[in-house]
C-alpha cells in the first residue's frame, strides 16, 4: 500500500505566534483523533521550524521545510541549508514549487542539484512538477510535466526514490479559483506513475505517493483523493485554517 499524505504549505503566512498556535491546535486534534492511514506533514517557512518541531515532536504529524538552499554552506548570505533544516528536526522539504520555479527562476537543472543535497542532509522531499495554463491549453503538459521529472528527479537511483513524493501542480489552479478536474488529476497522476514505472520499474512506481496541489479544499477533497493514482494533496490555502486541514485529511 502507498502511504496517504496531506501536507499543508503555509507559505510566506502568519507571525512565529501565529504559527506555532495553528501549529498546535492541529497537533491537538489528531492527538484526540486517529490518523488511520494518512499521514501528516506541516511545510512552514524558516522562522518556525525549530518551535514547531518542539510542538510536533511527540505527535504524529512530521514536519517541512519549503524550500533549501541550492549549495551545502558557506557564504551565501540570507540562505538556509538542507543541513541546516534537518538541524530544526524537520523531515521533510519541498522542491520545485511552481511559485519558486516562476518568481525565483529555478530550473531543473538547479532542482535536482537542491534534491541531491536535501537527500544528503537526509531529509525527504516533496518534489514539485506541473504546468502553467497556456502549456495546458498548448496541450502541452504532458510534455512539461516530463521534462520537469527527467531532468530535476531521475538522476536519482531507485533506492533514493523511496525517500521522494511528487506533488502534481496545476499552476493554472492555484490560487486562481480554477481546479483541475478529478479526471485531469487522475489523468496526470496515472501518467506520472507510468513514467515512473518506465525508469525505474513497476515496484517504484506503485510505492510512490503522488499528491495533488491545486486549490484542493473541503468541498472537493474527497472526490478527488478517491481516484486510484491521486494519494493526498499538497494543501496551500486551506492549510492556514485548522478546521479546514483537518477536514481535508478527514476526507483522505
Amino acid at each position: 500500500m502507498r502511504k496517504k499524505i496531506v501536507a499543508g504549505n503555509w507559505k510566506m503566512n502568519m507571525d512565529l505566534t501565529e504559527g506555532l498556535k495553528l501549529a498546535g491546535s492541529i497537533d491537538n486534534y489528531f492527538k484526540e483523533k486517529p490518523l488511520g492511514k494518512a499521514g501528516v506533514i506541516l511545510c512552514t517557512p524558516f522562522i518556525h521550524l525549530a518551535s514547531v518541531s518542539e510542538i510536533l515532536k511527540h505527535g504524529k504529524i512530521a514536519l517541512g521545510a519549503q524550500n533549501c538552499a541550492s549549495e551545502a554552506s558557506g557564504a551565501y548570505t540570507g540562505e538556509v541549508s538542507a543541513w541546516m533544516v534537518k538541524s530544526t528536526g524537520a523531515e521533510y522539504v519541498i522542491i520545485g514549487h511552481s511559485e519558486r520555479r516562476t518568481y525565483y527562476h529555478e530550473d531543473d537543472k538547479l532542482l535536482n542539484k537542491k534534491t541531491l543535497l536535501a537527500m544528503n542532509a537526509g531529509l525527504k522531499v516533496i518534489f514539485c512538477c506541473g504546468e502553467v495554463l497556456s502549456e495546458r491549453e498548448a496541450k502541452k503538459h504532458f510534455i512539461i510535466v516530463k521534462r520537469q521529472l527527467e531532468e530535476g528527479l531521475f538522476s536519482l537511483t531507485e533506492e533514493q526514490m523511496d525517500n521522494i513524493i511528487v506533488a502534481y501542480e496545476p499552476v493554472w489552479a492555484i490560487g486562481t479559483g480554477l481546479t483541475a478536474t478529478p479526471d485531469q488529476a487522475q489523468e496526470m497522476h496515472q501518467y506520472i506513475r507510468t513514467l515512473v514505472k518506465e525508469k525505474y520499474g513497476n515496484d517504484c512506481a506503485k510505492k510512490l505517493p503522488i499528491l495533488y496541489g491545486g486549490s484542493c479544499k473541503p468541498s472537493n477533497a474527497a472526490e478527488i483523493f478517491s481516484k486510484p493514482d491521486v494519494d493526498g494533496g499538497l494543501i496551500g490555502g486551506a492549510s492556514l485554517k485548522k478546521d479546514d486541514f483537518v477536514s481535508i485529511v478527514e476526507a483522505l
